[in-house]
């Protein structure tokens, strides 16, 4: 029999990938690492027993939680990712030509060490570009502490679950809106809303009394299974968030950005909501 690994992140439900070659296997000073080959999802990367990303549909995840918020900005000079140590996202952001610096903080180096060894393609050179500097240490302890502001700010962070709980807390959300420049945008993973309705509602409540407009969107992320993966969304600048339709396709095409996944009608609809979602944050 094949070898599979089975993901532990529901007690009475999971998901299973058939293991090809198991690449690297670590238990790391934060969490446990594997990265593993598989036969229908290229190399996978878990962490603690959850999948994190895989190379076959990394692109809608990255795509979308980079591009949206960044998109509707418009002119983010400076932004900060927080996580996201496989360097997909920085990968994505460095796209965009008017960011002159990408600050990304990230707690585990093992896990950047070992993605650009073993999944090369998620960051493509990303950690090299001069516009990225790279902290290692605690995203909480970063944006309490950091004297820096920035137009739009992403958590690629874990699940709620061990090193990454804290990054879905209000000490975190407050740390945010200190390190958020008028106008800016903070954007966020926020789990799969059937699967994991208390975590959409719970953002809601910790960000909603810090913003003025606190929102979710959503992509549908096979590898992420039970539904739509949900992203938080919370700016002072609720316009934001309802940009025309013909503006996005002029910063698009001005952009020469090309994606996959992506694209500014998909943008605009992604913010239209399932009403059992809306039901969960009333």
């Amino acid at each position: 029999m094949s070898e599979w690994f089975n993901e532990t992140l529901h007690g009475d439900y999971h998901q299973g990938f058939n293991i090809r070659e198991v690449l690297f296997e670590s238990k790391t000073d934060h969490q446990h690492l594997i990265i593993f080959e598989s036969g229908s999802f290229g190399r996978v990367m878990a962490l603690d027993g959850i999948v994190q990303t895989t190379e076959r549909d990394e692109f809608i995840y990255h795509e979308m939680l980079a591009h949206t918020p960044l998109f509707a900005h418009g002119n983010a000079k400076n932004v900060l990712i927080i996580g996201g140590g496989d360097g997909g996202l920085l990968r994505e952001v460095l796209k965009h030509p008017e960011v002159e610096s990408a600050v990304q903080v990230e707690i585990d180096q093992a896990v950047i060490d070992m993605c650009v060894k073993f999944l090369p393609n998620h960051s493509a050179g990303a950690y090299e570009n001069p516009r990225a500097e790279i902290v290692i240490g605690d995203g909480i302890d970063f944006v309490k502490q950091c004297d820096r502001q920035f137009d739009v700010i992403l958590s690629d962070s874990t699940d709620p679950i061990g090193p990454g709980e804290v990054l879905f807390t209000s000490p975190f959300y407050e740390g945010i809106k200190r390190c958020l420049k008028p106008g800016g945008i903070f954007a966020a993973q926020n789990g799969v809303a059937f699967m994991q309705p208390d975590e959409v509602s719970t953002s809601y409540k910790r960000l909603s009394p810090l913003f003025s407009d606190t929102a979710f969107y959503t992509a549908a992320v096979p590898t992420y299974v039970g539904g739509i993966m949900t992203f938080a969304w919370a700016s002072n600048e609720p316009s934001a968030r309802t940009q025309e339709l013909s503006t996005l396709q002029a910063r698009s095409t001005a952009s020469g950005i090309k994606t996959r996944y992506y694209n500014p009608a998909l943008h605009v609809g992604a913010f239209a909501l399932p009403q059992y979602l809306l039901d969960s944050i009333d």
